[in-house]
Parts: C-alpha cells; structure tokens; sequence
C-alpha cells in the first residue's frame, strides 16, 4: 500500500484509506484535506512529483489546480459584493464600461459567475500566446457579441470566465484578481494557493502530468474544456503560465490549501480566527443562476454564483480530477489535488469523489 504521509484524525481513515487506494491505482502523486467548522482534520499526501517516480511528493508540494482556481475567483468576488463594492446583479459594463460593445449592456456579473453570459469562448477562437496578455484578452471579449441571451442558456466559460471576472474586479480595486486574492484572502489565511506564482516557489510544483494516450486521444474528439487555444497538458509547466496568474485554471496549490481558503464559506464567511464575509454574503454562492444542459459541458448541472451547486453543498474541479466541495451543513471542506491527470470529467472523476465520499464516513 502507498505510503501516506501527514495527520488524519481516526474517524476519517477512510479519507486515508482512499488516496492510498488511488495511489495504489492511477495517480503519481497526490493531496487530500478535509476542514470540520474551519480547522483541518485531514491534511495526507504521499507518491511522486514526477512521473519518472524518483521525487517524493512533499509537505509543501504544489501543483497546477486548474479549474478548482474558478473557486477561488469567485469567492474573491463575493467579499467584494458582501463589502457592497460589486453588486453581483448589476451590468457588467457598469464597471467596466468597453463591455458593452455589440449588444452585451445586459450581461450582468451574476451570468459570468453562473456561465450564462454566452461568452464561453473568444470569436474568432485565439491562439494560447494571447492568455498571456491580459489587455489584448480582455478587449477582445468586450468587443464581441454574446453568443445567446445572457441568463438564458449555460455554457461553461472555461478559460474566459477568469478573464471576465478578473477584468471586473480589476476595475473595481486597481489590482489584478491574483493580487486581490493574495492580500485579501490567501495572506490573512495563511493559504498556499498562487493565482499568479512567484519564481520563489518553482522549486516546489509538481509537473502536470498529461493524461494517458487513450484518454488524451478521447478528449481531443471533444470541445477543449480550457480554451479554444486549443490548450495542452503541458502549457501549465511553463514559466509563462505559472507566472500569468489565470484567474480561471491557473492557480497553484495543494488539497491543504483549497480546503483552507474554501473552509471560510462553509463556517459563515469565517475561519481560524479570520473573517472575509459575512454569513449572509456566503449564501450568495448558493443562489440558483441556472439548471439545465450545459451547452459546452453536455450534461445537467446547478450553477450558484461561482459554484457548481448539488444538494446544500458547493463544488467544482479541475481539468484532470482535482475537486473542493463545500458543505454548508456539515461545515466541512474536501479538497483532493494531483499532478496526473485523467481526464474523465472537468468537474471530478473517480479519484476525487472517492475522496468526498470517505470523508462523509467521518461525519456521518
């Protein structure tokens, strides 16, 4: 069995059990935590940080958590709507005013944060150097025209998402959303998570690794689920991408520090001592902006505001199989983060709902 490393409080050695498990199977290296009313009960982590297996995965290893970053956008998001500085209802060109070129005056930000602003992609599609210039991004997305009505249709804005809110709290505070999360979230926590990564902390990631040819080869028949560029495994090794600051997919952390920074939403808008929102601000995430067939995705899901929503609780994952979901009632956060990517689903696979599963065995 693979050797785990960490803490993990006895009524959740399945959690334990289970990376082991996904260890023993598919993964290469990996991260899972679990935070009960604000305060870590799980934080395990164990295999590799290469795919040649001859680096240990490490305490403080971090690697790209791709779309589990959109958690950390839109909770950045909701402190500004609980400080009454964004009205989540409001127009999108009310902050930013080039947006509403070509008919988009009545995208609200609540149709970014819920996928229905019908910009679920550049038009004409962009080549990746273009996510690295974020004025040349973002003024192309303002200029065209939405693709349905904003509100009445989902379509997953994979990559523009982090672009569109971004540029939105950009207008709204002078920083870039990387920054804004820095200070305002991840530094009072105490949070290892990098939307924009320092070269100090290069030494530390784990390298994606690509998914297997057959499941790569699958996911090349289907629309690209982190851009039109269209994007590879293999841009989140980059020094271009680790330092662009992606609000969208291109976050670094580890399971310890998802779980941290999410746990704030399932305790009220505070946690170990800090708080970022009020309780009233954190149900904003668990308004209902639409339930139907994504478009993009093809599949049924909830959306709230940044969340993907099931039952009481908020969740989302990242491309390859990282996941954070977030239970209000039991005030719990399950975070599971990896390096080998499978490609079964953008919101989770197997590996990471095993994970969820087995911490609901320690509050059951």
């Amino acid at each position: 069995m693979a050797d785990i490393q960490g803490t993990c409080q006895d009524r959740f050695a399945a959690v334990r059990d289970a990376l082991a498990a996904s260890l023993d199977d598919q993964d290469v290296g990996a991260s899972a935590a679990v935070y009960v009313d604000g305060e870590p009960v799980v934080d395990i982590w164990g295999g590799y940080v290469d795919a040649a297996r001859a680096r240990a995965w490490q305490r403080d290893t971090i690697t790209c958590a791709w779309s589990t970053t959109k958690t950390m956008t839109a909770l950045c998001a909701l402190i500004l709507a609980d400080r009454g500085e964004l009205d989540l209802s409001a127009p999108v060109a009310r902050y930013w005013p080039e947006f509403a070129a070509a008919g988009k005056e009545r995208v609200q930000v609540r149709h970014v944060l819920s996928h229905t602003a019908g910009l679920p992609d550049w038009d004409p599609p962009i080549t990746t150097a273009v996510l690295y210039d974020w004025a040349d991004a973002t003024a192309r997305l303002a200029a065209q025209p939405a693709r349905w009505a904003p509100g009445t249709a989902a379509g997953y804005h994979s990559v523009t998402q982090g672009f569109l809110v971004g540029e939105v709290v950009r207008r709204i505070t002078g920083v870039t959303l990387g920054e804004f999360f820095a200070a305002e979230v991840a530094g009072p926590l105490a949070a290892d998570f990098h939307i924009g990564l320092a070269a100090e902390h290069d030494d530390r990631v784990a390298p994606v690794i690509a998914p297997p040819p057959a499941a790569q080869a699958k996911a090349d028949d289907r629309p690209p689920r982190e851009g039109s560029a269209p994007l590879r495994p293999e841009e989140a090794n980059t020094e271009a991408w680790r330092r662009a600051g992606l609000p969208a997919a291109g976050g670094f952390g580890n399971a310890r520090s998802v779980a941290a920074v999410q746990s704030v939403l399932a305790c009220g808008g505070a946690a170990r001592g800090v708080r970022l929102l009020s309780a009233a601000g954190c149900e904003r995430a668990r308004e209902e902006q639409f339930h139907g067939e994504d478009r993009v995705l093809r599949r049924t899901l909830r959306y709230g505001m940044g969340y993907g929503l099931m039952g009481g609780s908020c969740f989302w994952g990242g491309w390859g199989g990282s996941i954070i979901m977030i239970d209000f009632e039991t005030r719990m956060t399950v975070s599971y983060v990896m390096n080998q990517m499978l490609d079964q689903g953008t919101t989770g696979d197997d590996r990471g709902l095993s994970i969820v599963m087995a911490a609901y065995e320690g509050v059951s």
